[in-house]
């Protein structure tokens, strides 16, 4: 399952920079100049997880296998994007698909890197996005109110979306960012299907430099403040050493996070924060040829989780064999914690936690 990721910001913010080093591949071209992403770029990671590691080790198995984070890296937006300005809406459009919104914000002073607006603002670089999304979002229910309005009287779930619609109207109009609205469940679930810009969940990356990675700054601690009122999160990563990370091994990693103090990677920090944004958990299968992760929704049955990798799973669930990780771990293996007495059977009704070891039994 895993989650992607649409990653926006001004340009000459360190959003390609930092695309580059969470993905450690060059795919996309950093250049000190507007617009050089003129392609949305999109890139895999395995998300790191110590537990998997550790669980590996344990049942010596042959392969380790995350699950996946994407990211997709769209290109620098400017003022007037959603009218056609800098390189235009199209844009806006690739950041449908994904799950959550990264937007990158330039928290770090640098006279040799231009800024689009002619100085480090963050609070105002973020306005400016998040006003073209909004405006993309109001021009795209315009003309989305007609065609719904006439599938309303045959349609029920037209219908519905036509009552949401005329709800909705009035908050983009006077400005208001759909995610920052307390809605109730079953509003939630239409405009989920509704698919705005401004309803996805929103995490503020805060680019800062070297010396900042660690305490942050004033432009940082604006944005935090931001993010908490409105219904965000934040983090703090340094693009430029985020790239000096992505060109070392796993050992040399460790040593360069201790010399700066840092207890791990933006990329971990950005995981981190995204999983808990978007109500993410993780479970495990082990065995002797692989160990894997696999991501699912908090709050997911033992069906569910198991549909999760294949469907056949769940449509013919008969039982989770669960083991939790730190008994697991503690036990030093599976048949250790079966002989402990820390293995139990789980029906349909059991609610997959984060860190279960789970074999799924199914019959179909």
């Amino acid at each position: 399952m895993g989650f992607n990721c649409g990653i926006v910001g001004l340009p000459n913010i360190g959003k390609s920079t930092l695309f580059n080093a969470l993905t450690s591949t060059s795919a996309a071209e950093a250049a000190n100049y507007p617009f050089c992403t003129i392609d949305p770029n999109v890139g895999r990671v395995g998300v790191p997880d110590e537990r998997l590691d550790k669980l590996a080790s344990l049942a010596g198995s042959q392969k380790i296998i995350p699950t996946q984070l994407e990211f997709v890296d769209i290109a620098g937006l400017v003022k007037g994007a959603s009218q056609g300005e800098g390189l235009g809406n199209q844009f806006l459009g690739h950041i449908l698909s994904v799950d959550a919104i990264i937007h990158v914000l330039r928290c770090f002073e640098d006279d040799d890197i231009t800024h689009v607006n002619g100085s480090v603002d963050p609070l105002r670089d973020l306005e400016i996005i998040e006003t073209e999304l909004l405006l993309a979002d109001l021009a795209s229910l315009q003309k989305r109110i007609p065609g719904l309005e006439k599938r309303s009287k045959q349609d029920p779930e037209a219908k519905e979306q036509f009552a949401m619609a005329q709800k909705i109207l009035p908050q983009l109009e006077n400005g208001m960012q759909l995610s920052k609205v307390k809605w109730t469940e079953e509003e939630i679930e239409i405009l989920k299907k509704m698919n705005f810009l401004t309803f996805k969940p929103m995490l503020y990356v805060c680019n800062v430099s070297e010396n900042d990675v660690n305490t942050g700054n004033e432009h940082t601690k604006k944005i935090e403040s931001y993010a908490q009122q409105n219904f965000g999160m934040s983090v703090i990563i340094s693009a430029a050493i985020e790239a000096e990370i992505s060109q070392l091994s796993v050992s040399e990693q460790k040593e360069f996070l201790e010399s700066l103090g840092m207890v791990q990677t933006g990329l971990a920090n950005i995981v981190r924060a995204g999983y808990e944004l978007l109500g993410l958990s993780t479970y495990f299968t082990v065995g002797p040829k692989e160990a894997r992760a696999w991501t699912i929704k908090k709050g997911f049955k033992a069906p569910q989780a198991a549909g999760v990798i294949h469907t056949d799973f769940e449509r013919g669930f008969i039982c989770a064999e669960t083991i939790a990780y730190a008994d697991y771990v503690s036990c030093g293996g599976e048949l250790q914690a079966k002989t402990a007495g820390k293995w139990r059977q789980e029906g349909k009704e059991y609610t997959v936690q984060d860190g279960d070891v789970i074999n799924f039994r199914f019959n179909v």
